[in-house]
């Protein structure tokens, strides 16, 4: 009987799920892997790497548990007799009790609640999923890998906000997130790109969520996201770093309550609500021309990208390397083009033909900056993480 470890990485809409062999990591392969999208919509849809995209049939009532039993069933029928040994979950807020995987019972997951306010569009989703296999299944082991982690050792001048020092010590700090992406990518630019990556390197994680990360040494010396996954960059509906008096207005002018303008700030904001389109690129980028919102949803967003990557570039006193990563990062090639073209005052020059087909590299032999194109892995960084914690 061969031993198994699953994968669960929760969203709001989605979850992506990979099956791994603990003693085979060294390939970052999966054995078997897929998501289901679009959970709270009328038409969800299960894929994975033994079958097609098609319909999943979900309740209204409770549609993320159905889906995470659709989930369950296929991966049993995929042990067949293998033991799954595990279940590994990506949760994006430690907080500051949390900063490296830990096995969770019933008091980690009254701790891992706390933290629902920072990360509002994951952080329930995830301790749904826990919640949901403690009661099934109180005997297998869970584990939660943060997406904090990779941003613990920040220095202290980055983590700081800067309000009464009551605040900082009751735990109110920059966090940073998307840690699991930028984790892989320590390891993966070490691999490929050895010392150049070691030295002034900005990972650019773009996709519905998104931020930078200013990486030396490939450790993270300053992060676009902070104390919740608002701040930094606009984002597909979500604000990004906002002046605080904004908010201030909205509530004592508009009369919003405290629901109403969270709601507004993740779900309400960014492309969308720019647009009033879409928070996806690729829908707004036919229509720019002729839809002066889009337009300008899409030049805000590369402006406030270029703006913190200058800023992380004086952070590092100079760039090396960029890189794009995530599903835009990863796959837009006009977003791409437009950032970097905007980056040319730091020598960065692009080879449009290599953009073009989403090569490795595609910044041009004479550029002083090496821009790449990676691929994240956060399913196997997890799996990764947790071996430590796996029973014997």
């Amino acid at each position: 009987m061969s031993k198994r470890i699953l994968i669960l990485n929760c969203g709001s809409s989605s979850i992506k799920f990979a099956l791994f062999d603990p003693t085979a990591l060294s390939s970052r392969s999966p054995l078997w892997s897929g998501k289901v999208d679009g959970i709270s919509s009328a038409t969800p849809t299960f894929e994975s790497s033994d079958t097609s995209p098609g319909h999943l049939s979900i309740g209204a009532d409770a549609p993320y548990h159905d889906a995470l039993q659709h989930i369950r069933q296929h991966a049993l029928q995929q042990l067949g007799g293998d033991q799954l040994v595990a279940v590994v979950h990506r949760v994006v807020h430690g907080g500051s009790k949390y900063s490296a995987p830990v096995r969770v019972d019933h008091q980690v997951l009254s701790d891992l609640r706390s933290y629902i306010p920072l990360a509002p569009l994951h952080q329930p989703f995830a301790l749904e999923a826990i919640e949901s296999l403690l009661k099934a299944q109180p005997e297998l082991v869970q584990i939660a890998c943060f997406d904090t982690t990779f941003h613990r050792d920040l220095p202290r001048v980055e983590k700081m906000l800067p309000l009464p020092y009551s605040a900082w010590e009751r735990g109110l700090q920059r966090y940073g997130f998307h840690g699991l992406s930028y984790e892989y990518m320590s390891i993966i630019l070490a691999e490929r790109y050895g010392d150049l990556a070691r030295n002034k390197t900005i990972v650019a994680h773009l996709g519905s969520g998104a931020s930078l990360c200013a990486m030396q040494g490939l450790r993270s010396v300053a992060t676009t996201m902070g104390f919740s996954a608002l701040d930094g960059l606009m984002m597909g509906t979500r604000c990004g770093a906002l002046d605080p008096g904004v908010l201030l207005y909205l509530m004592e002018t508009e009369q919003l309550s405290s629901q109403q303008l969270g709601h507004m700030l993740y779900h309400e904001c960014g492309l969308l609500g720019i647009s009033g389109v879409s928070s996806d690129p690729r829908q707004l980028l036919p229509i720019e021309k002729d839809n002066p919102r889009a337009h300008d949803a899409l030049a805000l967003y590369v402006r406030r990208i270029v703006r913190e990557i200058g800023a992380l570039t004086a952070v590092l006193g100079g760039l090396d390397m960029l890189v794009f990563t995530a599903g835009i990062g990863e796959n837009n090639v006009e977003m791409r083009s437009r950032i970097c073209s905007d980056l040319q005052f730091l020598g960065l020059t692009l080879n449009d033909q290599k953009n073009l087909v989403n090569a490795s590299t595609i910044s041009s032999s004479d550029s002083r900056i090496l821009v790449t194109v990676e691929t994240t892995n956060e399913e196997w960084m997890a799996a990764s993480l947790a071996t430590t914690l796996l029973p014997n």
